[in-house]
């Protein structure tokens, strides 16, 4: 297969596994599983695999694996030196299989394995030379799977059709779908109007219209990125799509800031020490046999990375790296009940950021809330500044049609494998960025003033958005979720915040990111944001952005953001829209449009949706509607 560079992030998303991409010879591509990665083609399995493992002991009991691994990078043998890991790739597989020529309109149906460009034998006959290319269209389902569009069932409306004569594609240059025709030599044709049609109740056009009999063509379960064409059972509505249409692939990335696991026994450079190579190799090898591994069994191997630590501290940080004692932020998160999982994960990193660190891959400073102006401290307990941290980004499985579903994380990881029962080693790839942030912890006195002064109005607003997204959640049988006004108001803000950054810090706005920490719990509420930037290769810990935390530099960065969200200018009709049936994806936003609180979609937790600039700094009619109303 024509082969084409990406980075190593890349291959985490937005093109992971079961993702479709276009190669430089212009070759559409699915990314294969990962039984077939760390393989080097026609040659003996000569991988370590040990150089690409990665560890993140909060990340791997989340997605309960051993360990991550890092996609391969690509080598090149240099005359006589050694270099491991060489002309390792990540596959790929033509897809989708269909492709027609653009002269003659003959279509012919391809392997998944072909390589190169495939000349047109119908114009070979005549004489002339051209080339094949792809069908712009596949058919996927909201469960992951993706198939060929079934274009002899829908030109002959039989969901078992007999004919196997020539199919050809032609397009009579209309601007809707209606425009694109399929035709049979039979003499059978049909427009391929409405094939992206789905209706409320789940159903789509293509699974109730494509036989003309009744019966319903429902997906076949089809998982071409595996390298075949077997079918399992799925039977979920089919829904044609183009093959380039942002719905076909959610990469579903979990991600995890680094934080230390150290405790008032065993410093967190022996923990760091513990969970790499050599001694994690060692620490796994052992943990296999089921024996006990004590401190001596390491300094027997590795007696000099040791040293420097006692027999006691050794044997507490091997309980805390095989999980038999759990560290202090754990606890704190275990014990709070009726929080969901992933609240329970932020908590532990929410603890952490709201105090001062000094570790290698975490670096945390406290500025004095009095050092600010008081009309901007005010709203806000804390003011974190992250000098460095460590993000891991780990792909876990995707989604197609929806970015969110009913399907369980062990539904997900199992689409990245042919035979997820029957692996031997757990793993997922990641990724792991370093960058820096600002962390901002919200009054939250203040906040629980404003909420209970203004919870008939707050209320009152927000419920058209709360509702809208209920209705999605029931159509797209979404997870169910709290649509809170802290939450908004949180979301909404840093929005705003990182709008504002990119004109003040040197970074561009694709390269912050947000991270909220919130939650309603009566008794241990959160609300904080961490607005940070972790763009792997191209940008790291420039400095940038810590600088506009700092007194002097961050009050007139919240202002500017506040003066600008008051007045869109896209108002009054940004504004207005949120009494009028909203907007955004999905219509779950209020007042928030790409002129004020959008911001690109790898900045976003949302995928920008849930803002309104309303809780903010208030509406016109109502200026005391907003958390900021007084600034």
């Amino acid at each position: 297969m024509s082969s084409g560079p990406l980075r190593r992030a890349q291959l985490i998303a937005p093109f992971g596994v079961g993702a479709l991409s276009v190669i430089r010879d212009g070759t559409s591509v699915i990314t294969c599983g990962l039984d077939h990665w760390y393989k080097q083609e026609g040659e003996v399995e000569t991988t370590d695999i040990q150089e690409f493992k990665i560890f993140e002991w909060r990340l791997q009991k989340r997605l309960n694996v051993s360990h991550f691994r890092l996609p391969p990078d690509f080598r090149k043998k240099w005359r006589n030196e050694e270099i491991p890991n060489c002309y390792l790739t990540i596959p790929v597989l033509r897809f989708p299989k269909w492709h027609y020529c653009q002269t003659c309109h003959t279509m012919v149906e391809l392997p998944l394995s072909v390589r190169g460009r495939v000349k047109c034998r119908e114009c070979e006959k005549n004489g002339k030379t051209r080339y094949v290319v792809q069908v712009p269209f596949v058919a996927v389902c909201d469960q992951g799977h993706i198939q060929d569009f079934p274009w002899r069932e829908w030109v002959h409306e039989s969901s078992n059709p007999r004919c196997n004569e020539k199919l050809k594609l032609i397009s009579t240059g209309g601007a809707t779908l209606a425009g694109q025709i399929i035709k049979c030599s039979c003499g059978a044709q049909r427009n391929l109007g409405g094939i992206t049609t789905a209706f409320p109740n789940g159903s789509t056009l293509l699974s109730e219209k494509l036989d003309k009999n009744g019966y319903e063509y429902n997906c076949k379960g089809k998982r071409p990125w595996l390298g075949s064409d077997l079918e399992s059972a799925c039977g979920r509505p089919l829904r044609g799509s183009l093959r380039s249409a942002s719905n076909v692939y959610f990469a579903q990335v979990y991600s995890s800031i680094y934080i230390p696991r150290g405790t008032n026994k065993v410093p967190s450079e022996l923990i760091t020490l513990l969970e790499d190579p050599p001694l994690s190799t060692v620490i796994n090898l052992l943990s296999k046999t089921g024996q006990d591994i004590k401190s001596s069994d390491l300094r027997d191997l590795h007696g000099l990375l040791l040293k420097p630590y006692t027999d006691d501290q050794i044997n507490s940080g091997l309980k805390i790296v095989l999980g038999k004692e759990k560290v202090n932020n754990e606890e704190l998160s275990d014990n709070i009940e009726g929080e969901d999982q992933e609240t329970q994960f932020r908590r532990v990193e929410f603890n952490v950021l709201c105090t001062e660190k000094d570790e290698e891959q975490l670096k945390i400073r406290k500025n004095n809330i009095t050092q600010y102006d008081p009309t901007i401290s005010k709203f806000f307990s804390k003011i974190m500044l992250v000098d460095k941290l460590r993000e891991t980004r780990a792909l876990a499985g995707f989604r197609r049609i929806f970015p969110d579903n009913e399907q369980s994380l062990e539904d997900m990881k199992a689409l990245l494998w042919q035979d997820y029962e029957g692996i031997k080693n757990n793993w997922l790839p990641a990724y792991i960025v370093y960058g820096e942030g600002i962390f901002l912890e919200f009054n939250e006195e203040l906040l629980q003033q404003w909420l209970k002064q203004n919870k008939a109005d707050i209320e009152k607003r927000i419920k058209p958005l709360v509702d809208r997204y209920q209705q999605v959640q029931q159509d797209r049988h979404l997870r169910e979720r709290i649509i809170s006004p802290r939450f908004i108001l949180l979301h909404t803000f840093a929005h705003l915040l990182i709008n504002r950054l990119t004109f003040e810090c040197g970074y561009s706005s694709a390269s912050l990111r947000e991270r909220l920490y919130i939650s309603d719990n009566p008794t241990f509420p959160m609300g904080g944001i961490l607005i940070y930037t972790a763009a792997g290769d191209s940008e790291g810990t420039m400095g940038g952005l810590v600088r506009m935390g700092k007194p002097g530099y961050f009050e007139p960065v919240v202002k500017r953001a506040l003066e600008n969200a008051k007045w869109c200018s896209a108002d009054p009709v940004c504004m207005e829209m949120a009494l009028r049936g909203g907007q955004g994806p999905n219509s779950c936003n209020l007042a928030a449009c790409h002129n004020c609180a959008l911001v690109p979609e790898t900045a976003c937790e949302e995928f920008n949706m849930f803002l309104d600039r309303g809780l903010v700094v208030g509406d016109i009619s109502n200026d005391k509607l907003g958390y900021f109303n007084t600034f």
